[in-house]
């Protein structure tokens, strides 16, 4: 990247650096942009940084330059292996940077982390980060790529107070409501719990209209029942209909929400809490991603009840 180009990156507070272009991170640099601010993006995947570049963003070929390029970089990536990972070349760069005073950052490093990751090693990034001079929120989202594309995501950040405020105008380019919900960790802790129940919903509402199939029940009068009554969850506006037409194109992926339900039970371990239904979950989520499901949307949960093959 130029030189003129980095100095005039480095003093606008409109640029924004992404690092994982995939389902979300794709979504979140389509709002963003939309937005009017300017996406610095990486992604190891050429189809992900080309499809920024389509969307009017600025794709580069490493997470070393976007950490160069933006004071403010959202992480949308698998897990915190690979958070980690980022997280120590951001501390590399601001070593060298300290080191040979050539810094041009006029604002300290802001990495907004929305990865949902292990709290434990959420807390602890946030505090080594801290002591490296970078600022860190582990600020998890609820919600598809979709409705990230929609503006209909609920941000829950844990970290400094201070950072959340100076975040908050940017949640507001693809969120509908964001939360402060305690220090370092509090925010992926929170995704936990919020996965937890959303996933049951989602997998008991395949079990349900797995059962109306049955039946011989009409699935779409079923859901349209269930929509309207006591047992209504909003599991059946975003995939009821996806598990009645069998349509599986990923908006997140079972993959991704079985790790999660992993975590939840790692989570749960430790604080001595009793999770029995969410260990069902794991047993049925890793059942269907040994069957090949795992790269397909969640709603695909429903081929743990009715069986049918893709």
């Amino acid at each position: 990247m130029p030189a003129e180009t980095q100095s005039d990156i480095h003093n606008g507070s409109q640029t924004v650096g992404v690092i994982g272009l995939g389902l979300m991170g794709g979504a979140l640099s389509e709002r963003i942009i939309a937005a009017g601010r300017r996406v610095i993006g990486f992604d190891p995947r050429e189809e992900c940084r080309q499809h920024l570049r389509e969307l009017g963003g600025e794709p580069v070929d490493s997470a070393d330059a976007v950490l160069q390029a933006a004071n403010v970089v959202v992480l949308s990536l698998p897990n915190s292996d690979i958070v980690a990972d980022v997280c120590a070349v951001a501390r590399r760069l601001r070593a060298v940077d300290n080191a040979t005073m050539q810094t041009n950052r006029t604002d300290r490093l802001r990495i907004i982390d929305t990865t949902t990751g292990d709290p434990v090693r959420t807390t602890e990034l946030g505090r080594s980060l801290w002591d490296a001079g970078i600022d860190y929120l582990d600020a998890t989202l609820t919600g598809s790529s979709q409705q990230a594309r929609a503006g209909e995501v609920v941000v829950t950040a844990g970290g400094r107070p201070e950072s959340f405020q100076q975040s908050e105008e940017l949640f507001r380019d693809f969120a509908k409501q964001s939360f402060h919900v305690g220090p370092w960790g509090s925010g992926a802790k929170t995704k936990l719990i919020v996965n937890l129940v959303l996933g049951l919903n989602r997998a008991v509402l395949a079990e349900g209209l797995a059962l109306a199939h049955a039946c011989g029940l009409e699935l779409n009068e079923v859901l349209n029942v269930l929509r309207s009554g006591a047992a209504y969850s909003r599991a059946m506006d975003t995939k009821g209909r996806k598990m009645i037409e069998s349509d599986f194109a990923p908006e997140a992926k079972l993959a991704q929400h079985w790790k999660d339900v992993r975590l939840i039970l790692d989570m749960s371990n430790r604080v001595e809490a009793t999770t029995p239904l969410s260990q069902l979950h794991e047993g049925l989520l890793s059942d269907l991603v040994q069957r090949g499901f795992g790269d397909f949307d969640n709603s695909s949960v429903i081929r743990a009840f009715d069986r049918k093959t893709e």
